[in-house]
């Protein structure tokens, strides 16, 4: 068998597929090597892209986990790495693109009396895992910034960014974007609560392009006296007087 190396695009495509497949099946990089009869040097320095993948050691590891990781025909993986994994709507680059860029984020504030809290959302597509993810910036509360990963399946006609750190889960769910690029919906989390304890709780939430709020939007706490608020506070009653979502009243 040809020992040829694949190229850095095959390469990146390849490692992506790997590492959903490991994530799935809950396995260990030294599992699969182990399997694939491949030292589990051989296979990280490969998938850190320090060392092109050989089609030897493809065929290997393809054997091993009983996928196909090339594509049929030309032996490479890049047609089949440009669409989104199924669980999170098998959704291609170009379907999406619309939906990458800047976003200021609101939601109500956890703590002050109708206060709005403000940050940024980065929607970007990453080539090596083949998916949009979504990060947080400009938080006031650091800690908690949140990134993950987004669904857009057809069925529902809704995206869903799913933050997923060792189980513990939080999703905003999200209408498809409006003529101004905005997207509302809710957004389900924890809050604070006395000590350490986290109760969980739903609110409104927005994402706008930024390009509506010029190159500097706001961030942080807004307060109902505060020059910003009036133009946040509509975008954030949209979700619910037009409606885009909707709270069962207690």
């Amino acid at each position: 068998m040809s020992d040829e190396d694949l190229s850095a695009e095959e390469n990146r495509a390849i490692s992506g597929l790997i590492r959903e497949e490991l994530a799935k099946r809950r396995m260990t990089r030294a599992a699969l090597a182990e399997d694939a009869r491949l030292s589990l040097s051989t296979l990280e320095k490969a998938m850190s892209g320090q060392r092109p993948f050989t089609l030897a050691t493809v065929v290997r590891l393809e054997t091993a986990l009983g996928l196909k990781l090339r594509r049929a025909g030309n032996g490479h993986a890049a047609a089949e790495a440009a669409l989104a994994p199924d669980t999170l709507g098998s959704y291609s680059r170009p379907a999406v693109k619309w939906l990458e860029g800047s976003y200021l984020t609101l939601r109500p504030s956890f703590s002050v009396s109708k206060g709005i809290y403000a940050y940024r959302t980065e929607i970007r597509w990453d080539v090596e895992l083949s998916h949009l993810v979504f990060q947080e910036s400009e938080r006031l509360d650091t800690a908690y910034k949140q990134d993950g990963v987004i669904a857009v399946p057809h069925q529902s006609g809704y995206i869903y960014l799913v933050t997923n750190k060792h189980g513990q889960h939080r999703m905003a769910t999200l209408s498809r974007p409006m003529i101004g690029g905005e997207m509302f919906g809710l957004l389900a989390t924890l809050q604070s609560g006395k000590g350490a304890t986290l109760m969980p709780i739903a609110v409104p939430i927005v994402l706008a392009p930024f390009r509506a709020f010029g190159a500097n939007p706001r961030f942080g706490l807004i307060k109902p006296d505060e020059g910003e608020y009036p133009a946040y506070e509509k975008l954030l009653r949209r979700c619910i007087n037009e409606p885009f979502i909707i709270l069962q009243p207690e």
